[in-house]
């Protein structure tokens, strides 16, 4: 059942034009094709109808209907009379060479993920195995440092129970003063500790969505959080966001829905590295006020601007007067991984309702750890200074190996974050991945990043890795890809009667 539909004056918007390409209605199918695989159009939205949509984009309605017909014939589109026509993605096919697998987190049969996605396979032994799977980095220079601090505080705190569900008061105390500090008056009461940000997202789906409930998630995103919400049983709402935010796409898509609770990154979003401008900020958050949804924003990326002139937007909770924005932080990217600390800002009253409902699986965050990540915040513009120096000169390296060994392959320069969103121009980034792994370099194909098999066409380049090792990645990939092009042409699954 559709539970989406789109004007014919917002698709023509969309399509931006139809190029000058003939015959035209070849061009408007490729167009529209290309926004399905790309997930600005989600699957099963309906299309508008053919005379409204000629009449949007200037055409005749014969055009529009030789394109109609055009993607039907490809998959693209399915119709049925007195329904109207919907997006949909052509039947899965197989090389021989591909098994049929069950696919229990969404991906499409046949489908491998490689990196911390899905891992098929451990991490080979052979050091020379470079693993682009895994956009984190290893500690700062200072942590030593912060963890000598943390120990020495370590008493203070040893001779109690060491059980604090909402987090150590001092910890929360550094955390509410950063948001103050970016103009969001916040009060330690309104902060929840966690034991990492996937924890913290887990929690939220927990408390503010039911089984059944719709919950809006960008494409691409965060594949974990896809996964949490999957195990909660929520009914996933795809809104695309590699050309960035449509607001007003997103905004008619909640309402449609009847979105509960809506899953968002705006700062650097993982894996786009797009950043969301202060008017989109606001009409989103508007947007979840009319839609009576909750807004959770994942800020694990917001303090990893690169460039000096890189613009730093406001939070979304800067513009939210309701308490319905709720805010996830993590120590993860911009500390370290392995000290497993993230955090929730939301109102007090919902902050008690979180840290009653962690109790029964996860009763506190261990407490040195919230130490050492105190320690870290107290030196947060050091930590900052040092991640943006080592990203940035492992970013220019990626991108100036990738133009230089593969030309054809599209990507923006992001303005922080930790890796590169590359659209390769052949959907085969999951033969690319697997032929990749077998010439000893791991990377993540765009499908683990959506919801319903499309993005073939992209793949995510962590920079996190130093440039003398992301040259000879490139060279892999280049050959990778190489072999994924010349692969045989996919066959159809032989029937089984």
């Amino acid at each position: 059942m559709t539970t989406r539909y789109v004007s014919g004056p917002h698709l023509a918007r969309l399509l931006g034009g139809v190029s000058g390409e003939r015959p035209v209605y070849a061009a408007l199918a490729r167009a529209v094709r290309g926004l399905v695989l790309d997930g600005r159009l989600a699957l099963r939205t309906r299309l508008p109808a053919e005379r409204d949509l000629a009449a949007a984009l200037g055409l005749s309605r014969t055009t529009v209907t030789a394109a109609y017909d055009r993607l039907r014939d490809e998959g693209y589109v399915e119709s049925r009379q007195g329904a109207g026509s919907w997006t949909a993605l052509p039947p899965v096919r197989m090389t021989s060479a591909e098994p049929q697998v069950a696919a229990a987190d969404g991906a499409r049969p046949g489908t491998r993920h490689g990196g911390k996605f899905g891992r098929a396979h451990p991490v080979p032994d052979d050091p020379s195995f470079i693993d682009l799977g895994c956009a984190t980095p290893g500690a700062p220079a200072i942590f030593d440092e912060a963890v000598a601090a943390a120990v020495d505080e370590l008493p203070r705190y040893s001779a109690g129970p060491g059980y604090e569900p909402a987090g150590l008061a001092g910890l929360r105390q550094v955390i509410a003063d950063g948001y103050a500090a970016r103009g969001v008056p916040t009060r330690p009461d309104q902060i929840v500790v966690t034991t990492g940000a996937q924890h913290a997202f887990t929690l939220l789906a927990q408390v503010l969505a039911e089984p059944g409930d719709a919950v809006m998630v960008e494409r691409p995103t965060y594949p974990h959080a896809l996964g949490a919400l999957r195990a909660r049983g929520t009914r996933l709402v795809p809104v695309g966001v590699n050309e960035g935010w449509d607001v007003e796409l997103i905004g008619g898509a909640m309402r449609q829905a009847a979105v509960r609770m809506a899953y968002t990154i705006p700062d650097f979003q993982n894996p786009t590295g797009h950043l969301m401008p202060a008017a989109e900020r606001a009409a989103l958050v508007d947007a979840a006020r009319r839609a009576d949804a909750f807004l959770v924003t994942d800020e694990t990326f917001a303090d990893l601007a690169l460039d000096v002139d890189a613009p730093r937007e406001p939070p979304l909770a800067a513009y939210d007067s309701g308490g319905r924005v709720v805010t996830i932080g993590s120590a993860s990217k911009l500390m370290w991984g392995g000290l497993r600390i993230g955090w929730i800002r939301t109102t007090a009253p919902l902050a008690r309702r979180l840290t009653i409902a962690r109790e029964p699986s996860d009763m506190a965050s261990p407490v040195l750890e919230q130490l050492i990540v105190r320690e870290l915040l107290l030196r947060v513009e050091e930590v900052r200074a040092e991640r943006a120096e080592t990203l940035r000169r492992n970013r220019d390296a990626l991108a100036a190996a990738l133009r230089e060994l593969l030309p054809g392959w599209e990507f923006r320069l992001p303005a922080g974050g930790m890796s590169l969103w590359a659209r390769i121009g052949a959907p085969v980034a999951t033969r690319l991945a697997e032929a990749a792994e077998r010439l000893g370099v791991r990377v993540v194909g765009g499908p683990v990043f959506g919801v319903d098999g499309v993005l073939e066409d992209y793949v995510r380049l962590p920079y996190v890795l130093p440039p003398d090792t992301l040259r000879p990645a490139v060279e892999r990939l280049a050959l990778a890809f190489r072999e994924a092009e010349a692969a045989p042409p996919a066959r159809p699954l032989p029937a089984y009667v």
